[in-house]
């Protein structure tokens, strides 16, 4: 992988804490921590900015949103139109969050508002895909949330990588194409702890705190999701 694009969803202002100076700055010190240090660009989606040209040797990364997916805005519509688009010209596809429910919509898949609730903290998922089980040890992927949608119905061709009792369809692929998490692997502790005690105040308060303690008891794996979908899409010669 040598060249990552960003399509921006959201630029979260007033919820970035002075330790993180951009949104998208969390996903180059994710990559950084696995040792890719490719050259970014980053595309204002959420204002109508998507890529023109798609290039298969690059990364497609759809990352989060405080927008639903499932929501008819003009720049959604022009989202889901370029990632089907971009799908057949054979882009590599990278979700996060709203990126992987965007992914979902567009590619035939069906996205809700969950009634179970609010996601957030430290989640664990038993993971199902074997070739992912080789960057979990113990079966199990946990990572960062923080989400009321949900992936409700996968795309035809998708195959299920983790699942979970509060999310059935936690990260999905499509062959070595597409590749998706509900979980935020780019998050890191102290950022999700901010969020809970700084952004969240309209959220039940015995979520916020099952959440916090959540970050006191499980290790989050961002960089091991991370690794697995680089190679899934770029490096399959590895698995």
């Amino acid at each position: 992988m040598t060249h990552v694009n960003i399509l921006l969803c959201d630029t979260f202002p007033g919820r970035l804490p002075v330790f993180i100076p951009n949104y998208e700055s969390l996903f180059f010190d994710l990559f950084a921590a696995i040792g890719e240090r490719p050259s970014y660009t980053i595309y204002q989606t959420w204002q109508g900015e998507l890529p023109s040209v798609i290039n298969p040797d690059e990364l497609y990364l759809v990352p989060g949103s405080l927008d639903s997916a499932f929501d008819d805005k003009p720049w959604i519509v022009a989202l889901l139109k370029w990632i089907e688009t971009a799908y057949c010209r054979g882009a590599k596809l990278m979700g996060v969050c709203f990126g992987h429910q965007a992914i979902a919509r567009a590619l035939g898949g069906e996205v809700m508002r969950y009634e179970g609730g609010f996601g957030a903290g430290v989640r664990a998922s038993h993971v199902i895909d074997e070739r992912m089980k080789h960057y979990f040890a113990d079966g199990v992927m946990r990572l960062l949330y923080s989400h009321h949608d949900q992936v409700i119905a996968l795309p035809q061709d998708a195959v299920l990588c983790a699942t979970s009792v509060f999310c059935e369809n936690e990260s999905y692929r499509i062959g070595t194409q597409v590749i998706t998490f509900q979980g935020h692997p780019e998050f890191t502790v102290a950022y999700s702890r901010h969020l809970l005690t700084n952004c969240c105040d309209d959220e039940d308060f015995s979520v916020r705190i099952s959440a916090l303690k959540s970050l006191e008891k499980m290790k989050p794996q961002g960089p091991a999701a991370a690794r697995y979908a680089l190679d899934i899409l770029f490096h399959t010669d590895t698995l």
